[in-house]
């Protein structure tokens, strides 16, 4: 068996060298710095000649920067002769424009599929894509994880009483359908409205969650205005405390600041995303998904199933 190689850009190392603790290996020696000018060096500074390599670069902020890493890392490994190289992208930058829904704009979450392929990537390994036919843009094969399993075993251990999930909008209703599944409660949704791209409106809740605990379930926070709208209108319902279950914690200006002054009681996240200390918060809750990516960079370098990991969860990776 080839020797497996786990090596990171900048975006999230501290994720690159937990999974590597549960591998039991070491992170790659790489460089990863910017020319005066702006642009983007990589170097990888060990031999990964005929290696099974996985390159751990989630394309979150600044996400330009971090996919350019991205971009170079696999060139580079490439260019190293490396048997086989994984994309190891738990959160996928651009997702959010997956198809034209206007006049003359880009499909973004297609053209980074194709430049990922075009790096010289032979799989990618992401995690709770925005939308799940993004799979189907890449020609290569890719295996798709869900956090689920770390989000619902955190509520699982609070044992709360009366509780409900809730999508915070109707898109989202096959996520909520499988969360109510693992913890057993009904679910209800937020229909809501979407005015601009930074601003949305309730219109109305469908589902009874008077005098109910509450956890709202989505993929991703940007700037946190439609969470707390869905929050206050549940509220405004008979919700008793809202909980929030959220893979990808964005948290771009001013999500911190709006879930400080929510009426949400936590807010629980992963680490697909780093959040610098100065956007921490009591009410935010970061689970790890370390030994998940773990788990499946090995199965993946042994070709073992990766889908029997999520076959209690109801769905399919």
């Amino acid at each position: 068996m080839k020797k497996i190689s786990v090596i990171a850009g900048n975006s999230n190392l501290k994720l690159a060298k937990d999974i590597c603790e549960h591998l039991k290996v070491s992170v790659g020696q790489t460089i990863c710095e910017s020319f005066p000018g702006g642009e983007i060096h990589v170097q990888i500074k060990e031999n990964i000649r005929g290696q099974d390599v996985f390159i751990v670069q989630p394309t979150c902020y600044p996400p330009n920067d971090s996919m350019m890493e991205l971009f170079l890392l696999i060139d580079a490994a490439r260019r190293a002769s490396a048997a086989r190289i994984t994309a190891v992208v738990p959160y996928y930058g651009y997702a959010r424009q997956d198809r034209k829904d206007r006049p003359r704009v880009p499909i973004s979450a297609k053209l980074v599929a194709n430049l990922i392929s075009t790096a010289g990537a032979d799989r990618i390994l992401t995690m709770d894509l925005h939308a799940g036919q993004i799979q189907g843009f890449f020609d290569i094969p890719v295996d798709h994880l869900y956090s689920i399993n770390v989000l619902t075993s955190y509520f699982k251990k609070k044992k709360i009483k009366d509780l409900i999930v809730v999508s915070p909008d109707v898109g989202g209703i096959k996520m909520a359908r499988a969360y109510s599944k693992v913890l057993n409660s009904p679910f209800a949704i937020v229909d809501k409205q979407r005015q601009s791209a930074k601003k949305t409106k309730v219109m109305n809740v469908i589902g009874d969650i008077k005098d109910k605990n509450v956890v709202i379930v989505d993929d991703l926070i940007s700037t946190g205005g439609s969470l707390v709208e869905a929050a206050n209108a549940l509220r405004a319902n008979g919700a008793k405390d809202v909980y929030a279950a959220i893979v990808h914690p964005v948290l771009a200006d001013p999500a911190v600041e709006r879930i400080k002054k929510s009426i949400l009681k936590e807010v629980i996240v992963t680490d697909s995303i780093p959040i610098p200390k100065n956007r921490k918060t009591s009410k935010i809750k970061v689970l790890s998904v370390a030994p998940l990516l773990a788990e499946t960079i090995r199965r993946i370098h042994q070709n073992r199933s990766v889908s029997s990991l999520f076959a209690r969860a109801g769905v399919e990776a």
